[in-house]
């Protein structure tokens, strides 16, 4: 809902955008004409090919600029645009409404301020990666339309733009400037009717309300996120404009008080497009919004605002589009609407979001008069009650209906026929069942939809199908839906993302569900194989989960196509044989669950050459099954445990830097951890227990200080457990199971710990690195050692007087000696 709303708001700043210029704000677009005969002005023409030295066009698109003898008139290279009178240069159009390719930019030419006549410069989408903006640009003072926007100019902000005084549109959003301290040049532009600085850092600013009240032909005013503070009140004394602004948008700001309606309120007559969304005013919906009589669209989405009786929206008879989602408006829904279908908004109303927020009770009836509504979004409320046909019989233009995540009931006689065709159907949560909604037979041409947790039971009907052919997303999950996919023989027209766990399907998978990006038929009834992988059309599947299911086979060895697949689930199936060595080629695999199937046969080693894992990790430890979150925010795992796989652990499987979990555990592995285990620096969970795994912990597994999770028990590993904070910290039950195993955190000691008896078992000493030399006997020689050297120097200080004289005496004399030294180094530095 939330993108149908940005492509309204556009439709209508567009719309503005374009009566302004019918009222004759824009520049004299001259027709390119393909008849002149005369070659551009040649000073010009070097301009433009030195312009054009700065720019970085591997596509080549520029390729009519050139120095060539067919390519000397200038006036008819793309994006430039000529007086047919003079042959001057009076447009320079680089912007994507012309280049559709892709151009970077290293420079720009000063012999660009040779276009002296240029009026038009627009070189919109350019990445120029934060080099300085061309202040020479101030100089083209016959500009009346400038449009720099996300060309990534970076250095001080261009105040120089105030002398280009002709300016009537001005676009200098989404650059790197660093922050402005004032806009003071801003009220020398004049005659200006469309200005856009979004995410420049105005955050300094606080009289910024008064320098755009010193703009009388503004009529677009954009400064999204800008960090605007709220404006200063005794700033708002100078009112001096011309009422003229009809479309403001000052969304994701910092705009915070009442203070910002203070300032609004001097063109209510004026103001038709007005966005404040993301900000963080707070309080009651204002009666400021009453006033403004030509108001169409109003965004309020995104901010605190309370309450729920809106009555200053009573008088917006021109209302078209409302956004009141995520605020914290409480009280009855039925009030709300009551006072929108009470007033002439209901002749005009078009779009009504009041998601995410906190009102409560039915949906009225009376909602059927706003009949001109195309969009309904009360999704994410504390709605309840009985949806009839008589809330919905009278929207006959209605595209759009979101009433997810709430307590409704649908009660919708199976003859009823709609009014209405939509487009997106979200009715998850929403109660229609125990039968399939047939209602839904009739909509021809819905993209989106979601009728999840709806209580249905029955079968899937066979019509339903007919109607995806065009979806885009549908989502049907935790219903009881029985069914097959039987005599399914179309193609989806796109790469649907399709949500269909936690039914009862049953069958084998059709081939025509390859042709899908997500794909999610976990928790059902679905047997056969999973040959459907190896069609052509599988390219586009990024997400495949068909866990929990029953299906059988062995995974094909077709898998080196799925070159977008990302993540595989295929656990708690029947699955057998050998995981397929091209699993490896699927390199941009994140998340590999095969746990809980009868793979036998070794771990390929191709794994190496896969990427890393994302998803959340579930294994089974100490019995259970825990979920495990990673602190990253991030996961990187595989899962392949509980099948029969045999043999080592390959040692390629440390190449997967990244990883963050992996289990292997409840498998017949044998043969050693590799010592390159330390490798996995990310690890946060390991699970390789219930395996037949022998020899020593690598002591580089020590080493991985993120490890939180760790299970190793019931394998045959032997010797001491390397010291380290990570490993002493474990409970004792992440190592039971191995008989041989010895040391911190286990009870049972080592042998070498029991020799040196209970005071002398802390061993900071590396088991696999320890020197041989280092004996028993070693500590007790190293001892008498010191004894003998302590006393045989000591001892002769205590008890002989005359030593002790003679050593006072030694020292006495060193540190007269020392002072004198010192002495003199100082007079010589001080001399030099």
């Amino acid at each position: 809902m939330q993108g149908y709303g940005r492509c309204f708001k556009l439709f209508l700043a567009f719309s503005l955008l374009l009566l302004q210029y019918a009222q004759g704000g824009e520049v004299d677009h001259s027709q390119r004409d393909t008849n002149v005969t005369g070659r551009c002005i040649e000073r010009e023409r070097q301009a433009l090919l030195a312009f054009k030295r700065g720019l970085v066009d591997e596509s080549d698109f520029l390729s009519s600029w050139g120095s060539e003898a067919e390519k000397q008139d200038c006036c008819r290279w793309v994006g430039v645009y000529c007086s047919n009178q003079t042959g001057h240069v009076l447009q320079l159009d680089l912007s994507p409404k012309v280049i559709v390719e892709v151009i970077q930019g290293k420079l720009i030419s000063p012999k660009l301020i040779e276009l002296h006549h240029l009026q038009h410069l627009a070189l919109s989408s350019i990445d120029f990666n934060g080099i300085q903006f061309p202040y020479f640009i101030g100089s083209l003072t016959n500009l009346r339309y400038l449009d720099l926007s996300l060309t990534y100019f970076g250095g001080k902000f261009p105040s120089q733009v105030g002398n280009l005084t002709n300016l009537e549109y001005l676009d200098l959003s989404a650059n790197r400037f660093t922050n402005v301290e004032n806009l003071h040049w801003l009220p020398l532009l004049s005659s200006l009717r469309y200005l856009d600085l979004s995410f420049t850092n105005l955050s300094n600013v606080f009289n910024w309300p008064e320098t755009v009240n010193k703009l009388p032909e503004l009529t677009n005013l954009t400064l999204y996120g800008c960090d605007l503070p709220s404006p200063i009140l005794s700033t708002l004394s100078y009112i001096n404009s011309s009422k003229s602004l009809a479309s403001v948008d000052l969304s994701f700001n910092r705009l915070n008080n009442s203070s910002i309606f203070v300032w609004l309120s001097n063109y209510n007559t004026s103001l038709v497009y007005l966005d404040l969304s993301g900000n963080l005013l707070a309080g009651s919906i204002p009666d400021v919004f009453g006033n403004m009589s030509s108001l169409a669209l109003l965004d309020l989405s995104h901010n605190q605002l309370e309450g729920g009786d809106p009555h200053s929206f009573a008088r917006l008879c021109s209302l078209q589009y409302l956004d009141l989602s995520r605020n914290n408006l409480s009280g009855q829904l039925s009030k709300f609407v009551q006072i929108l279908f009470s007033t002439c908004a209901q002749n005009s109303l078009e779009m009504l979001d009041i998601r995410y927020n906190q009102l409560r009770g039915g949906i009225p009836e009376s909602i059927g008069l706003l009949s001109q509504l195309q969009y309904i979004d009360f999704s994410m409320n504390s709605l309840e009650g009985v949806i009839s046909e008589t809330h919905l019989s009278k929207l006959s233009k209605l595209q759009s209906l979101d009433l997810s995540s709430n307590s409704l009931v649908f009660d919708i006689h199976a003859d009823w026929i709609p009014p209405f065709q939509l487009h997106s159907i979200y009715l998850g949560s929403c109660k229609m069942g125990p039968d399939f909604p047939k209602w839904l037979k009739t909509q021809k041409k819905f993209s989106y939809l979601d009728i999840s947790d709806a209580g249905i039971s029955n079968n899937l009907p066979s019509w339903f199908w007919s109607l995806c052919r065009n979806v885009i997303f549908m989502n049907l999950t935790s219903n009881q839906i029985r069914g097959t996919f039987a005599n399914l023989t179309f193609e989806f027209s796109h790469f649907p993302e399709l949500h269909l766990s936690s039914n009862k399907l049953e069958g084998p998978i059709p081939s025509v569900l390859s042709k899908v990006s997500y794909l999610d038929l976990s928790y059902n009834k679905l047997s056969g194989s999973i040959s459907f992988l190896c069609s052509s059309a599988a390219i586009g599947l990024s997400f495949l989960d068909l866990s929990n299911n029953n299906v059988s086979g062995q995974v094909p060895n077709c898998l080196t196509h799925l070159e977008n697949l990302v993540i595989l689930d295929l656990s708690y199936n029947v699955l057998s044989g050998k995981i397929p060595t091209t699993i490896g080629s699927v390199f941009r695999i994140q998340t590999l669950k095969l746990r809980s199937n009868r793979f036998v046969g070794q771990l390929p080693s191709s794994l190496k050459n896969c990427t890393n894992y994302e998803d959340d990790a579930t294994f089974i430890w100490k019995g259970g099954m825990q979920t495990y979150k990673s602190t990253l925010g991030l996961m990187k795992r595989i899962d392949l445990s509980s099948n029969k796989l045999t043999g080592e652990i390959p040692s390629e499987i440390t190449h997967l830097v990244g990883l963050v979990s992996l289990n292997l555990s409840r498998n017949q592995l044998t043969g050693q951890i590799t010592p390159k285990i330390g490798n996995l620096q990310l690890l946060d969970s390991l699970d390789l227990s219930r395996n037949h795994i022998d020899g020593r912990i690598p002591t580089s597994l020590a080493r991985i200080d993120r490890l939180g999770v760790l299970d190793l028990s019931y394998n045959n590993l032997s010797g001491k457990v390397p010291v380290g904070t990570q490993l002493q910290g474990f409970d004792p039950s992440v190592y039971v199971g191995n008989l041989q195993l010895c040391g911190p955190p286990l009870k049972k000691m080592c042998v070498d710990e029991v020799e040196r008896g209970p005071s002398e078992q802390t061993d900071f000493i590396n088991q696999e690195d320890k020197d041989g030399l280092i004996t028993l006997g070693f500590y007790i020689s190293m001892g008498l050692g010191f004894a003998a050297g302590f006393w045989g120097v000591c001892g002769t200080l205590i008890f002989s007087r005359s030593w002790r004289y003679t050593y006072l005496k030694f020292l006495n004399g060193l540190n007269d000696w020392l002072f004198v030294r010192i002495a003199l180094l100082k007079r010589q530095l001080k001399d030099a």
